[in-house]
């Protein structure tokens, strides 16, 4: 199954670099997004270095994930896929 990396976990002040909110297609509701809790996420650089993750809850109603990468996500990465097993 793959997602798509919509933006960092942002507040007012500050960015959040290892935490990112994906859109899952077919997940449209908080329900079908509190099921993928706890799978694991890995992102592929154009260079070929993989960044690793899991999903760790869900973001708002409308079916986004909050993911939670091993270390600080590149811009580079927004509107890519990302691998949810």
């Amino acid at each position: 199954m793959e997602a798509t990396i919509a933006n960092f976990r942002m507040s007012r002040h500050r960015q959040k670099v290892n935490h990112m909110i994906l859109h899952v297609p077919g997940v449209d509701n908080k329900a079908k997004a509190e099921k993928l809790v706890g799978k694991a996420v890995s992102w592929k650089s154009p260079a070929g270095k993989e960044i690793k993750g899991k999903i760790a809850s869900a973001h708002g109603n409308s079916g986004a994930v909050r993911a939670i990468f091993e270390t600080g996500m590149p811009g580079q990465s927004l509107t890519t896929k990302v691998k949810v097993a």
